[in-house]
């Protein structure tokens, strides 16, 4: 359930990046669910390794490189997918960096297990002052 629910936050984040950079475009709906999805794919498996094999140089740029690596892959999707259209790769590294930027904002409210995380209200309880939660340092019990 998690992955699916991550996976609607990818699609999600990606139609924001449509929105908001300009040059990167999707034909239709099914194209942002497969291009979330090979973006998901490609950050879990082939960025790492990437990452891996240039540690030396995004040492060197302060890890401006991998916003070049992200933007390759953003680019690298584009390819892959039909319909999926970056005009250029320096709107993918645009692209990769809102996407980046949206799915982080997206993804703060999804909780590890993949749940949606929301805020609970205490109805009726305004006014609880329990301290069952308290520790104290010194060892005192408070009653």
């Amino acid at each position: 359930m998690g992955f699916f629910i991550r996976w609607w936050v990818n699609i999600v984040a990606l139609l924001a990046v449509v929105l908001f950079v300009p040059g990167i475009h999707v034909d239709k709906f099914q194209t942002a669910l497969w291009a979330a999805l090979c973006l998901g794919l490609v950050n879990a498996f082939l960025r790492p390794l990437l990452i891996a094999f240039t540690l030396p140089l995004n040492i060197l740029s302060l890890g401006f490189f991998t916003l070049l690596i992200n933007g390759f892959l953003f680019f690298l999707v584009s390819r892959i997918v039909p319909g999926f259209i970056v005009m250029s790769f320096w709107n993918a590294v645009w692209g990769a960096l809102a996407f980046s930027i949206f799915s982080f904002i997206l993804n703060l409210l999804v909780k590890p297990s993949g749940k949606i995380d929301h805020p609970r209200r205490n109805r009726g309880d305004a006014g609880n002052t329990r301290r069952d939660n308290v520790i104290d340092v010194e060892g005192k019990v408070e009653r």
